[in-house]
């Protein structure tokens, strides 16, 4: 899959050119964490040729960030966005990393959910953001305390009033606060796990034997000596 993208990368020079390339489009929306949008090409087609600025393009209204940062990424065509062979680069790395993520929660449910947090979590991300993401929202309104399948009968202005209060934009503040979070998001499916059709639980996450030596590394700071996400769970 990502072999045939990087060789068809370069013979694509138009919007038209991604929508007819099934490989292509598949990696391409699965680097951005797009992976729904495969079979809706009207939806793909208006972000990758409406100017993700305007008010009235899909994006805009949609208020959805992984939708305005792919059609950020990909409505201007000139050049292909797909001309660059850094580009090209950062995509497969972008894919990879989220099939990582994924295949980490379905092996141990919630892991992947708290990788993908911790990678797209920022500083400066707010809740009508974080709203729009299911995967940060589902971290965040378990760290709140929230069933996701009730949260999510629930409409989106009930959300907004119910998550409020419950979340501290501050606990984002920094890099570190938002790996804790996402300590806390694991910490809670230990004593209050979702239903999954996986049999991993969450045991798996630190080996048979409870310790973390196989996945600590997948949590490791940047930089600050703090130790990893892990470490204040057992």
């Amino acid at each position: 899959m990502v072999q045939e993208f990087q060789e068809a990368a370069p013979k694509i020079h138009s919007a038209k050119d991604l929508l007819g390339n099934y490989n292509a489009l598949k990696v391409v929306l699965g680097a951005y964490g797009l992976s729904s949008l495969l079979g809706q090409k009207a939806v793909v087609r208006d972000l990758v040729t409406q100017d993700p600025t305007q008010n009235t393009s899909l994006a805009a209204k949609s208020g959805n960030v992984a939708w305005k940062n792919f059609a950020k990424a990909f409505s201007n065509w000139s050049p292909s966005p797909l001309s660059s062979s850094e580009n090209v680069a950062q995509i497969v790395q972008k894919y990879t990393t989220v099939q990582f993520e994924d295949s980490k929660q379905i092996e141990s449910p919630g892991l992947g959910n708290a990788l993908y947090f911790s990678r797209q979590m920022t500083t400066d991300t707010n809740l009508a953001q974080i709203m729009s993401d299911p995967k940060l929202l589902n971290v965040v309104e378990t760290v709140a305390g929230f069933d996701p399948t009730q949260f999510g009968a629930l409409d989106y202005d009930q959300q907004v009033r119910a998550l409020t209060p419950k979340v501290n934009l501050k606990d984002f503040s920094t890099p570190a606060g938002i790996q804790k979070y996402a300590q806390r998001y694991l910490a809670t499916l230990q004593y209050k796990p979702q239903p999954t059709s996986s049999a991993a639980n969450m045991l798996s996450l630190y080996g048979a034997n409870g310790g973390g030596a196989s996945i600590l590394s997948l949590f490791s700071n940047g930089g600050d000596g703090d130790a990893s996400l892990f470490s204040s769970l057992f």
